[in-house]
């Protein structure tokens, strides 16, 4: 119990002395999560939302697909991604393997099915008649999708949250195809990963800590947003 209460306390000491390597890293990983979830999102939402209110044969088949990837194992996702940017892969010679962009590649494949799933069932969960109202009203299909967007905007913010906390919080396709190089692709999660791994726990505390900050202040805003919403 000790080595766990000075582990936090040169934790503590850590974060508020401004520590390089705590800071680079927390930035690289913002600056990877950030870019995975903003990519991810541009694939996944347009793709939940043509799921979620258009009828099509095979809709049940794809709902269900989405579904199913949500469970993809992110160390599959690893070596999948790896086999695709290793020198003797298809895309080997663009030379991204072992740098953050390999991460980013790798964690739009996780969450691209997250925002999908979710803006799908947003958009399900909104009265049908927003759609044919504005329809009737002489709007276009895209101001139609619009205004469905309109009422599941909240919806559609938290699936934005929950795909950012996914690829924040991931560890294993991060190690493999980014190789935890220090100062190039060492992210919060494979940072823990190691330094506990080498006996250094302050170091895996104070990584931790500050995960467990980032996490809670992009729920907070989203709580904030949804309430002004409401409110």
């Amino acid at each position: 119990m000790d080595f766990l209460i000075e582990g936090f306390r040169r934790a503590v000491q850590l974060i508020l002395s401004g520590d390089a390597d705590v800071f680079g890293i927390t930035a690289l990983s913002i600056k990877i999560a950030l870019s995975s979830t903003v990519l991810a999102c541009l694939v996944g939402i347009p793709i939940g939302f043509v799921v979620g209110t258009t009828r099509f044969w095979g809709r049940r088949a794809a709902l269900t697909v989405l579904n199913t990837m949500l469970a993809f194992p992110t160390v599959v996702v690893g070596v999948v991604i790896w086999g695709l940017l290793t020198r003797n892969g298809p895309f080997g010679g663009l030379g991204l393997l072992y740098t953050w962009w390999a991460i980013v590649a790798a964690e739009v494949v996780l969450a691209v099915p997250i925002a999908a799933a979710l803006t799908a069932a947003a958009v399900q969960s909104i009265d049908p008649r927003v759609r044919r109202t504005a329809l009737t009203l002489g709007a276009g299909p895209w101001r139609a999708h619009w205004a469905v967007a309109g009422e599941a905007r909240f919806a559609l913010l938290a699936a934005v949250v929950v795909a950012f906390g996914r690829v924040l919080a991931e560890v294993g396709a991060a190690m493999i195809v980014g190789g935890n190089i220090r100062n190039h692709t060492r992210t919060l999660t494979t940072a823990v990963a190691l330094a506990s791994s080498q006996g250094d726990f302050a170091l895996a505390i104070a990584l931790g800590l500050v995960l467990l900050g980032l996490a809670l202040t992009v729920n907070v805003l989203l709580q904030l947003f949804q309430g002004r919403g409401h409110a």
